[in-house]
């Protein structure tokens, strides 16, 4: 989504956001990650302006003092940043890819099942299934931190009995454009 990404030439326009539907993105965002309000707060404190950066293909940025927390591709799930999910780790289910994906996930390449049902793997138990659709973050075998964002194309229970294919399609990676920017 955001390999050949350019402030300059792929942004279409900047706009602030009313306060209405600031509290309906608040609400959104509650209810699709795993924050707890105080940490939101911390992040998009309700006093700052939030602006919405409009770009090429329909993606929507949303930026507070000019630093991008979170992004969205049409009406499609609120992703958050990667830089915003190296101080918040926990708001998104965790995906673990193995020593092999790594290289193939930072040139830009979505996820394929066998990479996370491996032994460097992790998918969540059962109890704590991801459905289809849903935002993760992709961890990689032997590194602290999230080095991806995603979408799961199917569940994670699917995921293990199917074992081929793409499993999590990526939306932004460590060393991506959106993750070379700091402001917009």
């Amino acid at each position: 989504m955001f390999k050949k990404f350019s402030a300059s030439s792929d942004v279409s326009g900047q706009t602030p956001v009313k306060t209405s539907v600031q509290r309906q993105l608040r609400s959104a965002i509650l209810s699709q990650w795993k924050i707890e309000p105080e940490t939101l707060e911390a992040v998009w404190p309700k006093k700052e302006g939030l602006v919405l950066v409009k770009c090429r293909e329909h993606i929507s940025i949303y930026t507070v003092n000019g630093e991008p927390i979170f992004f969205q591709h049409f009406d499609g799930p609120f992703y958050p940043t990667l830089r915003l999910l190296h101080k918040y780790p926990y708001i998104l289910p965790r995906v673990q890819i193995d020593r092999g994906a790594i290289r193939f996930l930072l040139a830009g390449a979505h996820m394929m099942c066998p990479g996370m049902t491996s032994k460097g793997g992790y998918l969540p138990p059962p109890e704590e299934g991801i459905p289809a659709g849903a935002a993760v973050a992709i961890y990689a075998e032997g590194k602290e931190h999230a080095v991806g964002v995603g979408i799961t194309k199917m569940s994670t229970e699917e995921i293990k009995k199917v074992n081929k294919n793409i499993g999590v399609e990526t939306t932004t990676y460590l060393g991506d454009d959106l993750w070379s920017i700091r402001t917009l």
